[in-house]
């Protein structure tokens, strides 16, 4: 009975290791394959899209829509959206024209009242005190 077992255990492992082995290669061309199957079915695609391109119509239509070129002799004019009301005013399109903000009135400009009080109140320290926080720096 043990030698019979023995035989057992030994031939389960001559078969194994063979059969996991050839197992785990089995699996790693499936994924191959099907790998390839997908760059296969992408190059089609693309061969398509090649082909549907190849003539001078398409080849044109796709330099006017995605590239904004244009033939010789053409000019091209893009509209660009308004605010909804049909007419833009200089000021309110270009942050370019709109006037400059005096740094006195920055107080102004801050959403945090703790910040406008601080301002305020720098604003009335002695110039030494504004000195030397200036210089807390190199501490």
């Amino acid at each position: 009975m043990p030698a019979l077992a023995l035989v057992t255990a030994v031939a389960l492992l001559v078969l194994w290791f063979p059969m996991r082995t050839l197992w785990h290669q089995q699996s790693e061309l499936d994924s191959t394959a099907s790998q390839i199957a997908s760059i296969q079915r992408q190059g089609q695609s693309l061969s398509a899209q090649a082909k549907s391109v190849s003539s001078k119509a398409a080849a044109t239509l796709l330099a006017r829509e995605q590239y904004q070129l244009v033939s010789p002799g053409q000019s091209l004019i893009q509209v660009l959206p308004g605010n909804g009301s049909g007419y833009v005013s200089a000021n309110q399109g270009d942050p370019g024209f709109q006037p400059l903000v005096s740094p006195l009135s920055s107080s102004s400009l801050t959403s945090d009242p703790a910040l406008a009080t601080t301002s305020k109140h720098a604003a009335s320290e002695s110039f030494l005190a504004r000195f030397v926080r200036t210089l807390e720096f190199w501490r």
